[in-house]
């Protein structure tokens, strides 16, 4: 499996297939629409690489070795985190039967080998407009309990108000904007302060620590989770206590 290292401003897309030949050709149409790729040719690594970053979406064989792609989605659709994965399912199986059988375990649209790569790619489009995340009010952003009020400048947790300093208020809501992408410093340093900015990476640090203790009060600190080597992600939910 490649591992994934993803930018927090690009489609991530994971590809779950099992043929390198077809598997590099949906990796070159997808990079050379803007997406960024990883790949996986078995359950297990697949199922690695979600639990590691969530991908934007997953485009997933029927048969993979060791599984297959219908219990996979199954397995994502039935977690709170990989719920609204967005799932574009592969397979050689034209029957109805089967089509009905991908889709009912969570595959957000199904396309017959073989494709083309215009009709793998309009799917691709079209899944991913579906999915997109509905604002719930213009300049309005929630995640779980989280609710932002762009226009307002206001932040509410489970409908209580949180006080934040201009850099806070901008941090939380990049991250609101890419909940469960892991962003470096330096990206957040790019987004939220500017990149013609020079600022050292360590003042992302302090800027992380104000927001998690502005967030303690209301007991969700702990949704901004540090990624060790890698920077800081936004949870969708409050973490199981442990």
């Amino acid at each position: 499996m490649r591992s994934p290292t993803w930018s927090s401003d690009v489609t991530r897309t994971l590809i779950v297939e099992d043929e390198p030949a077809i598997a590099e050709l949906i990796a070159i149409h997808l990079r050379h629409a803007g997406h960024e790729v990883t790949q996986a040719g078995t359950v297990a690594p697949a199922r690695a690489a979600v639990d590691a970053v969530l991908p934007d979406l997953v485009v997933l064989d029927w048969m993979l070795p060791g599984g297959s792609g219908v219990e996979l989605a199954r397995h994502w659709r039935a977690a709170a985190r990989t719920r609204e994965l967005p799932i574009l399912m592969l397979t050689a199986r034209g029957d109805e039967a089967d089509m009905i059988a991908g889709l009912d375990a969570g595959a957000d649209d199904y396309l017959v080998k073989p494709f083309s790569p215009g009709e793998l790619m309009a799917r691709i489009r079209a899944v991913l407009r579906r999915r997109a995340p509905a604002a719930l009010a213009e300049g309005q952003l929630q995640v779980g309990p989280l609710r932002l009020d762009q226009a307002a400048h206001r932040l509410e947790v489970d409908g209580r108000p949180v006080k934040l300093g201009p850099t806070e208020f901008r941090l939380i809501q990049h991250l609101m904007s890419h909940p469960e992408r892991v962003h470096s410093r330096s990206q957040l340093l790019d987004r939220v302060w500017g990149d013609h900015v020079f600022i050292e990476e360590r003042t992302v640090d302090v800027h992380i620590k104000r927001l998690r203790e502005s967030l303690m009060p209301v007991d969700a600190g702990r949704m901004i989770e540090t990624v060790r080597g890698a920077g800081y992600r936004l949870l969708k939910d409050r973490p199981a206590a442990g």
